[in-house]
């Protein structure tokens, strides 16, 4: 019996795919140690055979079965290797992605746990597992998943979603972050502990700090407008009504334009652009938290330290010494 079932589609990330191998084979190795069966898995694919990776490298995979069968693993699907909202919809319809939704559709159907990160969080969506559900996906993408999605939670501050048998993981990398949380689910905490410290990985809650405030607009006019305006009036951004007034259309319009575009409320776009200027200052300047507090419009520290402990789970002083250690 298997415990994962990795369903690989062409053109995926192949760090995706490698980070997923790697961190089962870890798992494998130390299993016995700790006195705890060893993970099992398979590599399928819709049409089996080697299938070429997003950066060239080739993979050997199984066929997916033609008809649904008791299966009790978990199936994960990494990265489609897809960082485009647009080129989504034109990857999506593709017979290898039809076939994948289909299977992911009766695994789900029969009980089964499905994961996906990055962009293959939209197979999930596709296939139907997300109604009613919270999840996230790639920062930049999670407008478009609510958007199509409307009946589910998207939180795109969230590394990782479990709920459920249905979890999902951020951009790229995070699948790291997805497969410990399947580690954790399926054979305790222990053993993706134990992961996570031989592969040196640390436990990410947020996709907050890597999020890139100009790129939320997605090709929005008015939102890339909107945020190179916030940026430029730092440390004294205008207010919400201020910012509605200077482009003509009432605070809620401006509200709705944002949240269509990037998933967000108004505030929370300021906040992300002074938090942007914030991580920018902390990692290459020597200003004291308190200067960098007032260049973002705080005028004390303790404000700054409370957003940068939620958005990111360490506090300015921490999140310099990480950076500095790790340059």
């Amino acid at each position: 019996m298997h415990d994962f079932t990795v369903l690989i589609l062409p053109g995926a990330y192949a760090s995706s795919v490698a980070v997923t191998l790697d961190l089962l084979g870890a798992a494998a190795a130390l299993a016995p140690r700790l006195k705890t069966p060893r993970p099992v898995w398979r590599l399928l694919s819709p049409d089996g055979g080697s299938v070429t990776l997003g950066n060239g490298l080739r993979i050997d995979t199984r066929a997916m079965p033609g008809r649904a069968r008791s299966d009790a693993s978990t199936w994960v699907v990494p990265g489609l290797g897809v960082d485009q909202s647009a080129r989504l919809v034109d990857r999506l319809t593709r017979a290898d992605a039809q076939c994948a939704i289909a299977g992911l559709r009766r695994h789900a159907a029969r009980g089964g746990s499905v994961a996906a990160s990055c962009s293959a969080v939209f197979l999930l969506q596709a296939a139907g597992v997300l109604q009613g559900r919270r999840a996230t996906t790639s920062w930049w993408l999670a407008a478009e998943l609510q958007r199509i999605a409307p009946d589910c939670k998207v939180d795109a501050d969230r590394m990782v979603c479990s709920d459920g048998p249905v979890s999902t993981a951020g951009a790229a990398f995070a699948q790291s972050d997805l497969m410990l949380q399947l580690l954790r689910l399926r054979f305790g905490g222990e053993l993706a502990d134990v992961v996570a410290k031989m592969l040196l990985l640390d436990g990410r809650q947020a996709q907050t700090p890597f999020v890139i405030p100009s790129m939320l607009a997605g090709g929005n006019e008015l939102v890339t407008r909107l945020t190179r305006r916030i940026e430029s009036s730092l440390p004294r951004p205008p207010s919400l009504s201020e910012l509605a007034a200077e482009f003509a259309m009432s605070p809620r319009t401006l509200a709705r334009h944002v949240r269509a575009a990037t998933g967000r409320t108004a505030l929370a776009l300021i906040q992300s652009v002074r938090l942007n200027r914030a991580r920018r200052l902390i990692e290459t300047s020597r200003m004291s938290i308190e200067q960098v507090a007032a260049q973002v419009g705080y005028e004390d520290a303790t404000a700054l330290r409370r957003l940068m402990r939620k958005a990111t789970g360490a506090t300015p002083s921490r999140f310099r010494r990480s950076h500095h250690q790790s340059g």
